[in-house]
């Protein structure tokens, strides 16, 4: 990994950390066994999205690179290879962690020229991934948030966002706080293959609730959905209708795409677990990362008149909605707005 290549050298700074700016960490313990974490202290926090993107927001806060989650078909596994870092198990197992994102958010949003746009996370990488069970990151960046009452969304598969539930409930009542959990299927063979360092969906289903109790309105994005693995009738009613009695306020499917550098090492996993699927994804894939037009409108038709029979509907897209928190059972505007970004 060439860090000197990202850091500030004679020439003047450089665009991601400071000299001597990083430290390398081993943790022996079971939870950590495994993960070498890379301390660096970031030269900015809050970033904006390429203007090509298909992200319906602008900016962007990411504490970490790289995510023990080990999803097999993470989108952002590429972006490790920026950092000389290597895309399948150094994604899984090689974090870097921006140990200085509340202070410098602080500053980012204090600047005159910070007009207080909608910032996202969890978009990239998993923010309540198992590491922020030890930086803790996330609380000083919700009140960096809350503190300048700016717009925010979360998006994890991690149930660790319940230890700041006080903080997002501070963050509602002055402010317009998102919150989506991603759960794609139910099925836990499929699960534990997968998505091997995630809490279980059923674990994260019981988050929504969790939230949903607590006034925080929480939607499910329903993704991914996997082509022939998660996308029979059977598995997709089971899913909506768990997403259901989670008292979600929405669902949203999202077909698996497989962009380069996840596309190589789901493809390596399907080669073992499932070979048979291997040249059906050739062909379904054979025009680029994304699943072809018609067959992800059929499965959002599917998922979407699933959840008009279950009792729920789809999220529109930066619509607003009341949060109602025990102190205000009919969700009045004194308690909060809540607004649900999607990806």
């Amino acid at each position: 990994m060439r860090w000197e290549n990202l850091t500030e050298g004679p020439a003047g700074p450089a665009a991601l950390f400071g000299a001597g700016a990083v430290v390398t960490r081993t943790i022996d313990t079971p939870e950590f066994r495994g993960i070498t974490f890379h301390e660096v202290r970031a030269r900015s926090i809050v970033n904006r999205v390429p203007g090509a993107s298909r992200m319906p927001f602008e900016w962007t806060v990411n504490p970490y690179r790289g995510c023990s989650h080990a999803c097999v078909y993470c989108f952002a596994r590429k972006t490790h290879s920026y950092l000389d870092l290597d895309t399948g198990l150094g994604f899984d197992s090689q974090i870097v962690v921006k140990t200085n994102a509340p202070e410098l958010l602080r500053r980012e949003l204090a600047a005159p020229r910070w007009t207080g746009a909608h910032i996202a996370m969890g978009t990239n990488v998993d923010c309540y991934q198992r590491a922020e069970g030890r930086y803790r990151l996330m609380p000083g960046i919700i009140e960096a948030l809350r503190d300048r009452a700016n717009p925010f969304s979360i998006l994890t598969k991690g149930t660790l966002i319940l230890r700041d539930l006080p903080l997002l409930r501070e963050a509602a009542e002055v402010t317009e706080v998102g919150i989506s959990v991603s759960v794609g299927f139910t099925d836990t063979a499929l699960w534990r293959t997968v998505e091997p360092g995630t809490p279980s969906p059923a674990a994260r289903l019981n988050a929504v609730r969790t939230l949903t109790d607590a006034g925080i309105e929480c939607g499910v994005l329903m993704a991914p959905v996997i082509p022939f693995l998660g996308d029979s009738p059977d598995r997709l009613r089971a899913t909506v209708r768990a997403v259901a009695e989670s008292g979600a306020t929405s669902v949203t499917p999202l077909v698996l795409h497989l962009r380069p550098g996840a596309r190589e090492w789901f493809t390596a996993w399907l080669g073992e677990h499932h070979p048979h699927l291997v040249e059906r994804y050739e062909r379904m894939y054979a025009g680029g990362s994304y699943a072809p037009t018609w067959y992800q409108r059929m499965i959002t038709r599917q998922v979407h008149e699933l959840a008009a029979e279950f009792g729920i509907g789809p999220a529109r897209r930066g619509a607003a909605r009341k949060a109602a928190g025990p102190e205000h059972p009919d969700g009045p505007a004194s308690a909060g707005a809540t607004q649900l970004t999607l990806l």
